[in-house]
């Protein structure tokens, strides 16, 4: 299994960024996926999963109505749409395997990671 996050770096208040997670190593079709952040000091954070053809999306209450995610199994590339980004989404963003969401959220795989600085 192997998970490539991109997309992250600097970005204003308000702005927006989107994130991709390029898949290998396994069905990608066939599985849930998540994104999860880390801020610096702070534990994992789960922040939203996606069905395995994408008919269903859960999202932590931190980030809904700004962020989307989204998958495109054609291409194994899992994504994360984010809008009106606060400093406090500055963060590690990492796209993972897993099963359940919120707090049943159990962590599979995980890639490195991108970061993402929201900063004037």
């Amino acid at each position: 299994v192997q998970l490539v996050e991109s997309g992250g770096g600097l970005v204003l208040p308000g702005g927006s960024l989107r994130l991709s997670c390029l898949a290998s190593g396994f069905k990608f079709s066939v599985y849930y996926m998540h994104w999860v952040r880390q801020a610096p000091g702070k534990g994992l954070e789960w922040l939203s999963s996606i069905y395995d053809d994408g008919s269903e999306t859960f999202y932590a209450d931190s980030v809904k109505g700004r962020f989307t995610i989204s998958r495109d199994n054609t291409r194994n590339t899992l994504y994360l749409q984010m809008k009106d980004v606060k400093s406090e989404d500055s963060a590690s963003y990492y796209c993972a395997t897993g099963t359940g969401y919120r707090s049943n959220f159990k962590l599979g795989v995980k890639g490195k990671g991108t970061l993402v600085t929201v900063d004037s």
